[in-house]
Protein backbone atom coordinates (compact mmCIF):
# COMPACT_ATOMS: atom_id res chain seq x y z
CA UNK A 1 0.00 0.00 0.00
CA UNK A 2 1.82 3.43 -1.13
CA UNK A 3 1.23 5.97 1.85
CA UNK A 4 0.99 9.92 0.67
CA UNK A 5 1.61 12.28 3.20
CA UNK A 6 -1.63 14.63 4.52
CA UNK A 7 -0.02 18.12 2.66
CA UNK A 8 0.18 16.32 -0.78
CA UNK A 9 -2.96 14.83 -0.78
CA UNK A 10 -4.55 18.41 -0.24
CA UNK A 11 -2.36 19.23 -3.07
CA UNK A 12 -4.12 16.33 -5.59
CA UNK A 13 -7.30 17.37 -4.00
CA UNK A 14 -6.86 21.25 -4.77
CA UNK A 15 -7.56 21.75 -1.07
CA UNK A 16 -5.62 23.57 1.85
CA UNK A 17 -3.86 21.01 4.50
CA UNK A 18 -6.07 22.63 7.06
CA UNK A 19 -9.31 21.81 5.03
CA UNK A 20 -7.59 17.88 4.79
CA UNK A 21 -7.30 17.79 8.53
CA UNK A 22 -10.68 18.67 8.79
CA UNK A 23 -11.66 15.81 6.75
CA UNK A 24 -10.10 13.55 8.93
CA UNK A 25 -11.46 15.00 11.52
CA UNK A 26 -14.94 14.31 10.38
CA UNK A 27 -13.89 10.73 9.55
CA UNK A 28 -14.27 11.67 5.63
CA UNK A 29 -10.85 10.67 5.20
CA UNK A 30 -8.40 8.15 7.90
CA UNK A 31 -5.12 9.29 8.43
CA UNK A 32 -2.23 7.65 10.65
CA UNK A 33 1.50 9.42 11.73
CA UNK A 34 3.89 7.35 10.51
CA UNK A 35 7.42 6.45 12.31
CA UNK A 36 8.49 9.64 11.66
CA UNK A 37 5.67 11.73 12.59
CA UNK A 38 4.32 12.57 9.52
CA UNK A 39 0.35 12.15 8.95
CA UNK A 40 -0.49 10.12 6.24
CA UNK A 41 -3.33 8.08 4.39
CA UNK A 42 -3.24 5.65 1.56
CA UNK A 43 -3.42 7.28 -1.79
CA UNK A 44 -5.70 4.43 -3.00
CA UNK A 45 -8.28 6.82 -1.04
CA UNK A 46 -7.61 9.13 -3.91
CA UNK A 47 -8.99 9.15 -7.22
CA UNK A 48 -6.30 8.52 -10.10
CA UNK A 49 -8.22 10.52 -12.78
CA UNK A 50 -10.10 12.75 -10.60
CA UNK A 51 -8.72 15.43 -8.05
CA UNK A 52 -11.46 14.06 -5.56
CA UNK A 53 -11.56 10.93 -3.03
CA UNK A 54 -13.36 7.60 -3.35
CA UNK A 55 -16.80 7.91 -4.33
CA UNK A 56 -18.61 5.92 -1.35
CA UNK A 57 -15.36 6.19 1.18
CA UNK A 58 -16.20 9.41 3.71
CA UNK A 59 -19.52 7.52 4.30
CA UNK A 60 -18.16 4.21 4.94
CA UNK A 61 -15.53 5.38 7.35
CA UNK A 62 -18.31 7.25 9.09
CA UNK A 63 -19.79 4.16 9.50
CA UNK A 64 -16.91 2.60 10.98
CA UNK A 65 -15.96 5.41 13.38
CA UNK A 66 -19.31 5.15 14.62
CA UNK A 67 -18.80 0.97 15.13
CA UNK A 68 -15.97 2.53 17.31
CA UNK A 69 -13.30 2.08 14.85
CA UNK A 70 -10.37 3.95 15.28
CA UNK A 71 -8.48 5.07 11.71
CA UNK A 72 -5.77 2.61 11.66
CA UNK A 73 -8.16 -0.49 12.41
CA UNK A 74 -10.66 1.33 9.94
CA UNK A 75 -7.72 1.69 7.49
CA UNK A 76 -6.13 -1.96 8.71
CA UNK A 77 -10.10 -3.42 7.96
CA UNK A 78 -10.20 -1.61 4.40
CA UNK A 79 -6.90 -3.28 2.98
CA UNK A 80 -7.75 -7.09 4.82
CA UNK A 81 -8.61 -9.26 1.94
CA UNK A 82 -12.15 -10.61 2.35
CA UNK A 83 -12.91 -13.73 0.45
CA UNK A 84 -16.82 -12.78 -0.03
CA UNK A 85 -15.78 -9.93 -1.90
CA UNK A 86 -13.29 -11.46 -3.78
CA UNK A 87 -10.55 -9.30 -2.62
CA UNK A 88 -10.45 -6.25 -0.06
CA UNK A 89 -13.03 -3.70 0.82
CA UNK A 90 -10.95 -1.13 -0.68
CA UNK A 91 -10.98 -2.62 -3.75
CA UNK A 92 -14.48 -3.05 -3.84
CA UNK A 93 -15.31 0.48 -3.01
CA UNK A 94 -12.90 1.44 -5.93
CA UNK A 95 -14.70 -0.82 -7.91
CA UNK A 96 -18.11 0.96 -7.62
CA UNK A 97 -19.49 -1.33 -4.89
CA UNK A 98 -19.57 0.90 -1.94
CA UNK A 99 -23.45 0.04 -0.96
CA UNK A 100 -22.01 -3.68 -0.14
CA UNK A 101 -18.76 -2.46 1.45
CA UNK A 102 -21.19 -0.30 3.73
CA UNK A 103 -23.74 -3.06 4.73
CA UNK A 104 -20.64 -5.00 5.86
CA UNK A 105 -19.51 -2.24 7.98
CA UNK A 106 -22.57 -1.57 9.82
CA UNK A 107 -22.49 -5.08 10.98
CA UNK A 108 -19.60 -4.47 12.32
CA UNK A 109 -21.58 -2.02 15.00
CA UNK A 110 -23.67 -4.84 15.84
Amino acid sequence: MEWIPVATAAERLGLTYRRVLQLVHEHSLAAVRGPDGVLRLPADFLMVEEPQIVRGLPGLLTVLADAGYSDDEAIGWLFTEDPSLEGTPMRAIRAGRSTEVKRRAQALGF
